[in-house]
């Protein structure tokens, strides 16, 4: 029996128990190594959010640093990554130094005297972000419809509440189109969350910000609504201004993502 199979049991219950949880994390598996090396390829570890090892082994701590640097970036961009831990005097033979980023691999010094090279393949699960739709609209309906199709966790209040809005990853979109409007944009305001849109006009926004100001809310949180929500596409039913919505947060959650990894 090879150790991979020894530990997928054992990877199968912490990674179940983590996304149960809805905590982030990331599988680790060597996939190369050259030279003297604790760890072989098949090696894999769990890593939690801080970038530790949670459960398995990747060899000494010659790679922890940079398979912890690596970890973190995962996370912050969503994206895999690829680091390969080699001498110094490795990485100038192949015209690299730490720190680089080549064709995807992302370089790292292995000061330790086995000098072996180790190249790791992180892949981030993170848990789906939550879009909370506020209202009994149209709109509303339409929304949490359609969000679902673009791997949205979609939470769904009608009334008034964020009592089940509980994931870190939050995005509120406030449908409510007259019925409750202040009561839900202060609501919103007033928790944490990644982005907050008011279905309805700028006017109409503009004056219920005064409102909210008067009534001593934060006045640049509530600048930072984006109203009208959605993308301008000339949306005019419920299921376009929906899908306006929709790219407007796709090209939220892109923006961030491309500006974490620098273009």
């Amino acid at each position: 029996m090879t150790p991979a199979e020894l530990l997928s049991d054992r990877f199968a219950d912490v990674a179940s128990q983590l996304r149960t949880q809805e905590e982030p994390f990331a599988f680790a598996t060597i996939v190369r190594t050259a030279g003297a090396t604790a760890a072989k390829p098949g090696a894999k570890a769990l890593l939690g959010v801080d970038g530790s090892i949670l459960h398995g082994w990747l060899g000494g701590g010659c790679t922890r640093g940079a398979v912890k640097q690596a970890a973190l970036m995962a996370f912050s961009t969503g994206q895999p990554q690829l680091v390969s831990v080699a001498p110094e005097d490795l990485l100038t033979e192949r015209g690299v130094a730490a720190g680089d980023q080549v064709d995807g691999t992302r370089f790292a010094k292995n000061g330790c005297p086995s000098r072996g090279s180790v190249d790791i393949f992180i892949e981030p699960c993170l848990p789906i972000p939550q879009l909370v739709v506020l209202g009994a609209s149209p709109v509303a309906q339409a929304l949490a419809d359609l969000a679902p199709q673009f791997h949205w966790a979609v939470t769904r209040e009608i009334s008034s509440g964020l009592e089940k809005a509980t994931r870190p990853q939050k995005y509120i979109v406030i449908a409510t189109q007259g019925q409750g409007d202040i009561d839900a944009l202060k609501m919103a305001i007033e928790g944490p969350s990644k982005h907050i849109a008011f279905v309805g006009s700028k006017l109409k926004f503009a004056t219920l910000a005064d409102k909210l100001i008067g009534q001593g809310c934060d006045a640049a949180r509530v600048q930072s609504v984006k109203a009208p929500a959605g993308l301008d596409v000339g949306a005019v039913t419920p299921e376009e201004i929906a899908l306006s919505i929709l790219a407007e947060l796709l090209q939220i959650r892109r923006a961030k993502v491309a500006a974490l990894n620098g273009s």
